[in-house]
């Protein structure tokens, strides 16, 4: 199938490219973008020039930060094209609730995708804790917004999610793995004096289940998930890749995040249905919603 790849960035060029080149389903035929492209194929600054030059092309993957995508998607699927959204599907709910009714109406595939739920221990973990009783979990989310988004000041204004950038790729694992949903009922949100969203949360849910997300940590990064039940211990390390039960490493392979997002993507557009998860977000909204404001230190990059 041919697939056109919009916005080529860093997340573009470190993951959905090798991801597309590597795939037996897809072929990648056309890049959009403002600046930057992929070598050997044509590129274009305008999604309708793209729409006009390539009519037959069904298929697009968008992979603009969450503010501007929802224009480009409404585009897409009001000309009958399969959406394939990089995470957070959008800026807001109320966004992709509409995006999942066009495409609804127009019979198109609408993939909101999660790429943490692809790491290679994540469904074994889901498996795992699909028939035990969970007595408490915690989330340990700390990287450094210096490494992954360098000099990017989007990220800190409204629609770039400051540290829920990350931290939802903790929930996304959450959600997935936990065998009964949660709900937020308390939160703590570190805001610095110069920025408009967190560097820092403190989450509280249902079930005994807590987090902590911060951006300003240095040296090793931690994306870890702890999961204590009646039967065991469960950890997620490096993001969901390794699956520790009881301390024991379950060595857990896969095809990796992104290629498995793409074939995915295939099997929706054969089967023409769409897979639009809200449930990461829709944790991220009631941490705005609940989350007390505390005011920190300015930061800058």
């Amino acid at each position: 199938m041919e697939i056109i790849l919009c916005a080529i960035g860093k997340i573009a060029r470190d993951q959905h490219i090798p991801a597309i080149a590597a795939s037996k389903d897809w072929d990648l035929v056309a890049t959009v973008s403002r600046s930057g492209g992929v070598d050997g194929v044509p590129g274009y600054t305008n999604i309708n020039d793209a729409l006009e030059a390539h009519p037959d092309v069904q298929v697009y993957s968008l992979c603009h930060p969450a503010a501007p995508r929802y224009d480009v998607a409404k585009t897409l699927i009001a000309n009958g094209k399969d959406v394939m959204l990089e995470k957070p599907p959008g800026a807001t709910l109320a966004e992709i609730f509409d995006l999942e009714r066009r495409a609804r109406d127009a019979g198109v595939s609408l993939y909101a995708t999660w790429h943490s739920r692809q790491a290679d221990g994540v469904q074994g973990a889901a498996d795992w804790l699909k028939s035990r009783t969970i007595t408490r979990a915690h989330i340990t989310w700390r990287e450094d917004v210096r490494l992954w988004h360098p000099g990017q000041d989007w990220v800190f204004d409204p629609g770039g999610m400051g540290v829920f950038d990350p931290g939802i790729n903790a929930l996304s694992i959450l959600t997935h793995i936990l065998p009964d949903p949660v709900h937020l009922t308390d939160a703590t949100l570190e805001f610095p004096s110069n920025r408009a969203m967190p560097i820092a949360a403190d989450l509280t849910f249902s079930g005994h289940v807590t987090a902590d997300f911060d951006w300003r940590q240095e040296g090793p990064q931690t994306w870890e998930i702890e999961v204590e039940t009646t039967d065991g211990t469960l950890i997620l390390k490096d993001g969901g890749a390794r699956l520790f039960i009881d301390g024991q490493d379950q060595n857990a392979t896969g095809m990796g995040e992104y290629p498995a997002l793409y074939a995915q993507m295939a099997d929706l557009v054969r089967d023409r249905k769409s897979n639009v998860d809200l449930a990461p977000m829709i944790h991220l909204s009631d941490a705005f919603t609940l989350g007390r404001r505390k005011t920190v230190d300015a930061f800058e990059f």
